[in-house]
């Protein structure tokens, strides 16, 4: 059977061709992004360095993103940094039972693309990041883990 150079060839460019055609398909029918309209609320998507001792969370959207990490220079602060300027920036930081509500981030800089939120301590394990900025007359949302600001064990 393996003899018959038809056979290869066929076995070879098969697979190919199958995935050539999973691509294609993707592009042509898929879900195109579109641009924040103003007015309207998206999700920021929490990527999997937030939910492991890493010291970094990463939140994104098509194009917006968004950096959280702790901040022990002047005080303990959380810093929010943005890949575009924020209008404003809203955090909670708390057992999701005992939600106090959200509080006001302080801009750290002129432009808006770097905020703080001072803490009293360091989140515990179970705690909940709970975060809406405002950018570009949209606005965005997350929900985040607070495990990456654990000490490692």
């Amino acid at each position: 059977m393996f003899t018959n150079k038809h056979v290869v060839v066929a076995l070879i460019v098969a697979p190919v061709l199958s995935i050539l055609a999973w691509f294609a398909v993707g592009n042509l029918t898929g879900e195109k992004a579109a641009p924040a309209q103003p007015g309207k609320a998206y999700p920021l998507l929490e990527k999997s360095n937030c939910r492991y001792v890493s010291g970094i969370c990463e939140l994104e959207n098509q194009d917006l993103k968004i950096t959280l990490r702790l901040d022990e220079t002047v005080g303990l602060s959380l810093e929010l940094t943005a890949s575009h300027e924020l209008e404003a920036a809203l955090m909670s930081v708390s057992h999701p039972d005992r939600d106090p509500g959200p509080r006001a981030m302080q801009a750290a800089d002129a432009k808006g693309f770097r905020w703080r939120l001072p803490l009293s301590d360091v989140p515990s394990d179970d705690e909940r990041i709970r975060l809406v900025i405002s950018a570009a007359q949209s606005a965005y949302f997350a929900d985040a883990s607070t495990r990456f600001l654990q000490a490692e064990e």
